[in-house]
């Protein structure tokens, strides 16, 4: 049984989605960090991007090639300002060149160097991808094919998975077993998530982090708060949180996060009483 990290289930990136958005970056990250290990770094003028299956039928409501752009730029999706992750894609789609890995500058033409094949399916993987780079007259210099398996995790074609070393205290393979150890031994689940995390960070290193998602998270909310309009994508889908907030806290502008939760606490508006959204399929 593979043992899983909080901070693998947690990760800070953009969305909306872990694996056609998340993980696509990554790859196009690991892809350009393998070019520059190369020998053909200097020799690369172009690099396409083929797309299959699921990524391909769902990827532009999905961000995918915007992730990818971004990931080919050699941006991280943990650090990258909010502000930059439609800015520097109009940009390349505009001047029909990028800087590979934030060093090299290529032609990239996003309509025809991203390509979706929507009939089609690599055998590994629903979410398979494919990177090429090319050398002079589209000569292949190097190809390498990976999958978005979820969660953000890649993993790139012929990879074999390596045994986990760590052996977790509180071993849980299903909801059952955190149970049964909570019960048997007076912890909580905190306690068990916690024990367990010790294996791999210290103390301080795991509130650190919780802390960072944390912020994240608060950072987002107030954003989207204090955003109207539509969600990204094309479906013209309306944002909803700057309404219902509007309405709750009768359009009172707050500065920042702690400010937010304030009046939030201050208001006479019963939150608990906010009826569910639900969805049909």
């Amino acid at each position: 049984m593979e043992s899983i990290s909080v901070f693998d289930m947690l990760k800070i990136g953009i969305g909306p989605s872990s694996s056609h958005t998340l993980g696509p970056w990554r790859a196009a990250e690991r892809f350009v960090q393998e070019l520059r290990h190369s020998r053909h770094w200097h020799h690369i003028r172009g690099v396409r991007v083929q797309l299959y299956g699921s990524l391909a039928l769902t990827g532009k409501g999905h961000g995918t090639d915007v992730a990818l752009l971004l990931g080919l730029c050699g941006c991280d999706p943990v650090t990258i300002p909010v502000e930059e992750v439609h800015r520097l894609p109009a940009r390349i789609e505009a001047e029909r060149h990028l800087g590979l890995g934030g060093h090299k500058r290529i032609p990239f033409d996003p309509n025809t160097d991203i390509i979706f094949h929507f009939s089609e399916r690599l055998p590994d993987h629903a979410n398979g991808l494919v990177f090429q780079a090319l050398g002079p007259r589209e000569l292949l210099l190097h190809q390498a094919t990976y999958y978005s398996v979820g969660g953000g995790f890649v993993v790139k074609e012929g990879e074999t998975a390596q045994e986990d070393p760590v052996d977790l205290p509180w071993p849980v393979e299903k909801g059952d077993d955190l149970l049964r150890h909570c019960r048997r031994e007076g912890l909580r689940i905190a306690d068990i998530v916690r024990d367990n995390e010790r294996c791999w960070r210290s103390d301080a290193e795991i509130d650190t982090g919780l802390l960072r998602i944390w912020a994240v998270m608060q950072e987002a909310i107030h954003r989207g708060c204090h955003t109207d309009g539509h969600l990204p994508g094309g479906l013209q889908v309306s944002r909803r949180a700057h309404r219902v907030a509007k309405k709750l806290l009768c359009d009172i502008p707050s500065a920042d996060v702690t400010e937010r939760v304030l009046l939030i606490r201050a208001s006479p508006a019963n939150f608990s009483g906010i009826p569910t959204l639900t969805r049909s399929f």
